[in-house]
Formats: structure tokens, sequence, C-alpha cells
């Protein structure tokens, strides 16, 4: 059973995700003013229509009765009955939200959210305007036989209705068809003719046809002209011609005669289409489905063998639990255990004269233990990425919601959806974003008077990008707002004791912003239900450090602010520098490591109290981590030992890591430390390093953060003066 609630959730998901992206387009067609996109509302009708289906079938009855009346009020809008409005979209929005609880209760094993789902029912009658009066018959207009007019849908009839009162041209595609192709080739003709109008209906003549062919009359509305439409649709099988109007304009003695749809008007006959033909199907494609109503058809598998059924799935995808992944990956680290330790065994047998012939053949299995493993541990970590746009779909319904609900007109333009990263990192992003939109929105964005006074657009605009970069992923969130103002952060900062008003002259920008991911820090007066509580930036600050990552901020007053954040790719499964530190292993992820070199102590200086060396002519700070992590120097140490610099790099930050030693290359898996030592600071959990032992990885996002801030200098100044020997 528990499986089985789990399929329904991960198919439910990806329903109500794709009904967001759905409403999203239409939200967006509303603001352009370009009318209403008559396949999308199908396309939610459709969506709805299978999670009432779904719902019922496993039994998530308010997700039912939900879907039921949205549902009637979505076929309500296709026949044109109740208008799209951002009201009725506010509706359809919320009603995402509420499917998003039913789930995330069905997930805890809790029972549906009865209250907040009747609360929405009980707001969707009031939620639609019906139109008032009627309109003339347009039909009457038209040489349409009454035949026809009786085998046509209900909303055929209505799309039918409505593209005549707009004043759009009907016109007749007929067109023969090859029995075999018959559907591959409907598609490719609905798919050319797409861009020029709407295909209502299509039904086939009655004339002309074949064992082997048949001809279709395919009906057409659309504002181009018929020549336009005879160049563009054109071929050796098809005639196109305009739907005669009663009582219209004399024709031209050149133009040919107007035809009747569904009538015994006079024809063109055609020769039967050939194999390639302009609407042929393309060679290995199946086709799709019977000949229906175009707008209610369902796929159906068509190419089974003509004997007899087949119950043969096509789809090429499996669903898979994150957590069996995560399984997998903890084999693949213990597999590359075993491969470290193997090749300390191929080393020494081939050290041994005598085993030669043996240490050769060992080599030569390490070697494709080592290929296939790292093919495996690929195979894993490609599994496990996705599409940033599974987040980025969910934060733009967040800005249209936030922005209403405040009267500011924002734009968010998002670029980079398709960059992947980790399931797992994608999903702890969710409220990192969310408060840093939430924070635009608020603070940054102004009211549209203000906007209007400083010369900017009355609409706001927020640009979400993300790109990867090495082994990193980075995600920027930028508004054309105010700005954060430093004098009010630095007020604030020094109301609550942060610093004193004698350091203030020496602090950078970068520290200066620093303060607004403070415990508690906000410049707003009073709290409201968006912002104004100190919370949100320091949610961002601490969730984006559990991921290994870093954020900075770049403001200027009254042009915006651009947040960054730099992100691992993936936390399953990394490749680590495995170093030595007062006598003990630690693992330094090599995706933070740019680069190692001999530390030469003549080459160190202190500016400000903090160690730096000259690196190819860039200033780089020093953190010697003995001192920083409190270990005391092992009595053999002495202080002419060589020792090591290793450099790593965290966004646009750099920073170099005094170690004593360095042991090589691994790849590990991250386990976390546990409730008790999770607050140690400077490690990101722990590892198995071979030969049992369990080495601590550095948090490398952390230190760099650290040894930074404005304040630490010389407190960790005076901690390496006492730890060294």
């Amino acid at each position: 059973m528990v499986d089985q609630r789990d399929e329904f959730i991960s198919e439910a998901q990806e329903i109500i995700e794709g009904l967001a992206r759905d409403l999203l387009a239409l939200d967006a067609s509303l603001k352009r003013k370009e009318g209403v996109d008559h396949e999308l509302i199908n396309d939610t009708f459709r969506a709805v229509h299978t999670l009432k289906g779904l719902s019922g079938l496993f039994g998530v009855a308010r997700m039912s009765t939900l879907s039921h009346h949205l549902e009637d009020l979505l076929d309500e809008m296709r026949l044109g009955r109740v208008e799209l409005t951002p009201r009725v979209l506010d509706v359809l929005f919320r009603a995402v939200e509420v499917y998003g609880q039913i789930l995330a209760a069905l997930r805890a094993g809790e029972p549906e959210p009865a209250r907040v789902v009747d609360d929405l029912l009980s707001t969707l009658d009031d939620s639609v305007s019906r139109p008032t009066g009627a309109a003339a018959n347009p039909l009457a207009e038209y040489d349409l036989d009454p035949g026809l007019l009786a085998v046509l849908t209900e909303y055929e009839e209505h799309r039918l209705r409505t593209n005549l009162q707009q004043g759009v041209g009907l016109f007749v595609i007929r067109v023969r068809f090859d029995l075999a192709t018959i559907d591959g080739a409907l598609d490719n003709l609905k798919s050319r003719a797409k861009p020029h109008g709407e295909i209502l209906t299509y039904l086939p003549s009655g004339e002309g046809g074949d064992a082997e062919s048949i001809d279709l009359d395919v009906l057409l509305a659309s504002r181009q002209s018929l020549d336009v439409l005879r160049t563009e649709l054109a071929g050796p099988n098809v005639q196109i011609e305009a739907v005669a109007r009663r009582g219209g304009p004399h024709r031209a003695a050149s133009e040919p005669p107007a035809t009747t749809f569904g009538g015994q008007a006079p024809r063109v006959t055609t020769p039967p289409a050939a194999p390639e033909d302009l609407f042929a199907v393309a060679p290995g494609t199946a086709p799709r489905g019977p000949i229906g109503p175009i707008l209610e058809e369902e796929p159906q598998a068509t190419d089974a063998p003509r004997q007899g059924l087949s119950i043969r799935g096509v789809a090429q995808t499996v669903r898979v639990d994150i957590r069996k992944l995560d399984h997998l990956m903890n084999i693949v680290a213990e597999l590359a255990i075993v491969r470290s330790a193997l090749s300390r065994i191929t080393d020494r047998v081939r050290g041994a004269p005598e085993l030669r012939e043996l240490g050769i053949e060992l080599h030569r299995l390490h070697r494709g233990l080592d290929r296939h493993l790292g093919d495996l541990q690929s195979g894993i970590l490609e599994v496990r990425m996705v599409p940033l746009g599974q987040v980025f779909d969910k934060l733009a319904r967040v800005v249209r919601q936030i922005s209403r609900e405040h009267d500011k007109e924002v734009n968010l333009v998002i670029t980079g959806a398709e960059t992947e990263v980790d399931k797992l990192i994608v999903e702890e992003l969710s409220d990192p974003l969310m408060h840093m939109i939430r924070n635009a929105i608020d603070h940054g964005i102004e009211g549209k008077r203000v906007r209007e006074e400083r010369g900017k657009p009355e609409a706001g605009t927020i640009a979400l990008n993300a790109y990867q970069k090495g082994n990193h992923v980075v995600l920027e969130v930028q508004d054309d707002g105010a700005g954060i103002d430093e004098d009010r952060v630095l007020a604030t900062a020094i109301k609550r004791g942060l610093v004193s008003p004698s350091e203030v002259e020496a602090l950078l920008q970068r520290d200066v912003l620093g303060f607004i991911f403070m415990p508690g820090f906000t410049t707003k007066a009073g709290a409201d239900e968006l912002s104004g509580r100190g919370v949100g930036m320091d949610v961002v600050k601490t969730n984006i450090s559990k991921l290994g990552g870093v954020i900075d901020v770049h403001s200027e007053l009254g042009i915006g602010t651009k947040m960054t954040v730099t992100l691992p790719i993936t936390l399953a499964i990394i490749s680590a520098l495995v170093v030595v530190i007062a006598g003990r292993r630690y693992a330094l992820p090599l995706a933070s490591v740019l680069e190692a070199l001999v530390f030469d102590p003549s080459s160190v200086r202190t500016i400000e109290g903090r160690e730096v060396m000259t690196l190819r002519g860039a200033t780089l700070a020093l953190c010697r981590l003995d001192a920083f992590f409190g270990l005391p120097r092992p009595p053999s140490a002495t202080s002419s030992a060589r020792r090591f610099v290793v450099v790593v790099g965290v966004g646009n930050h750099r920073l170099g890591c005094v170690v004593d030693q360095l042991i090589g290359q691994q790849d590990i898996v991250i386990k976390p430390l546990g409730k008790s030592l999770e607050g140690v600071r400077g490690f990101a959990g722990a590892t198995e390093l071979g030969d049992q032992h369990v080495g601590l990885v550095i948090d490398a996002p952390a230190i760099v953060e650290e040894i930074l801030a404005a304040g630490d200098a010389s407190r960790l100044l005076g901690a390496r003066r006492g730890g060294e020997a």
C-alpha cells in the first residue's frame, strides 16, 4: 500500500507541475493582452480531469471532489460561458497550492486538509463571471451543411461560433491520406496549419478514396488570405477553398469558386498520396490514434501487429525513490574503498621481484575495476541530476501571488532552467530561493508610483539565472529595485551592537551587506505577513551553508540588488583531496580546490591582523587549519618541516589553507556527523578513508566565510599564535 501511495504521489505531482506551467502561460498571455490560448485551457482541463480519475482510483476523496469542481469550471471556460480573468486565475493557482498541501499530507500519513479544500470550493462560484446577453447566430451567414452541425461536439460548435463572431475566415482543406499513415500525416498537417489558424474539426468527405486511402475535409479558421494558405499548405494531394458566405461580396473572375463544408459542392480530384508526399509519416514513426474530434482525441498505441492487440508499454522512463539511489551510492563508495585497498596491495606485490607476474595481473584487474566503477558512479550521478526548472516554476507562482497581494507589478525572467543539479540540492533550494524572492519584492521592488517618479518602468523585474561553473552551479537573483541602503544597515548594526562606530570606517561593502544575514537582523520598523522579522535571510545563509555553498551580495542604491549563490553540483559522492593536519587525516572536497603549492613561511606578511601571501600578483588570505581547529602540534613536528598551501575557492572568494601533508585524491561519500556534532564548525561530515580510518570532511565554504568575515581577524590571529609550536 505504501508503494502504491508513493506511486500516486509521484504521478500526481508531475501532473500538478504541468498544470502550474500551463496556468503561468495563461497568465502571461493575459498580461500581454494576446487573447486566450484555447489549447492551454484544454490542457488544464485534461490535467484536472486526469487528477480526478487518479485520485478517485486511489481513494483520495478531497482531491477528487476538488478536481470535479475545477473540471466543471474549466469546461465552462472551454465553452465560453465563463471568462478567463485574473480573479479566475487566482482561484486556479490557489487550487495548485491546495493540491500540493493534499499531497504533503498524504506523504506524511496525515488526513487530507478538509477545511482548506472546503474554503476553496466555497469561493469557486463567487470567482467566475458569466457573459450576459445573446449574440446573433453567425452560423447562418455561411453555407454550412446542417448535417455537419449535427455531428459537431459542443466544444467544436463553440469554437466555430467564436471564430465567426471575431470575423475570422473559414477554409476547407481537402486532403487525401494513405490509410497506413493517416495518423502521423494528420498530425503533420495540424502542426503546419497551427501557425496560420485553428483547426476546428475534420471528417471524411464521403467522396473519393479507395481501399488504400481516404479523403478528409478539414475545417480551418484563419485570418490569412486564401493565397497565403495555398502557398504555405499546398501539396500534390491538398486542395484549399474558402467556405462560401451567403450574400457575400462579388468574386473576381480570377477567383476560384467558394465551397461549402459538409455539402455536395464540386471538388477537385487529386491523385493518391505518394510515400514521399508532403504529409507522409516519417520513417519509423508510429501512427498515433483513430480519427476523432481534434481536441478530444486521446493518444493510443496503433503499432500493434494487425493479427492481435499488444499490451507492451511505450514509456521509456521509470520513477526511482531517491533513497534507493542513495543506497546505491553508498555501495559505490564502499567499492571505491575496496579499489583503493586493491591499489595499495597491487603496488606492494609489484614491488616484490618474485611476484612480478602476479603484480602485472593485479594491475590489469585494478584498471578494469577502476574504469567500470567510474562508469557506474557517473551513471548513478546522472540519474540523480534534475533541472532547476522544477523549483523555478514554483517560484514563478510565488512571484505572481506576492506581487498581487502587495499591489506591485513584477515580471520574473528565468534563464538557465535546464541547468542540472542533484535532486536533493534542488529540494533544499526551495526555501532559500523563496525567501530571496520575497525579500526582493518587499524590500527591493518599489511601488508603482515610486518607480514612476524615479523614471523606472511600472513593472519591476526579478531575473533568475542559473549556469554551471566547473563543479559548481551558480544561481543569480537580481532585481531592478531600490537597492540596499548601506547607511540604514550600518545604523541598525550599530544599534544592535554588531559593530562599534569606530570600526565602521574599516568595513568593506561586502562586510556591511553581510549584516543582513545575521539572525534577527531587519531594517523594517514593523513586521508584516511578508517580512520584517529578520528570519528570512538568516534562513537563506544557513540553508545554503548546509549545502556546501556560499552567497554573495552586490547592491547599488536606486539601481537594484544581485545575490549570487554558488553550490556544488552534487553532494552524493565527491572527489576529495586527503590531507594531513597535526598528524590527523582530513578530506577536502576537490570541487573547492583550485591548486596546491609548497608553503614558504618567508612570503607571509600581516595586513590588518590577517596573514596573507602574494600569489601571482594577487593577495591571498591564509588560514592555518591546525590553529583554526585548535589542534595541538605533534611533538615530532618541527618548524622547518615542509608544509603546503591548498588554495580553495568558493564563488569569488579565495583562501589559502596551510596543511602539513598532501596524501592524494580519493572518491568519498559524506556521512552526517549526527545531532551531537552537527554544530561543530568547519566540518561538513565524515567519511571512510580506507584502512578502516575515518576522517572528517572539511567544510571549505564555511571556513572561507568565517575567515574573511569582518571582526574575526583578530580572534583568529590570536588563536593561531596560541596554537603554533
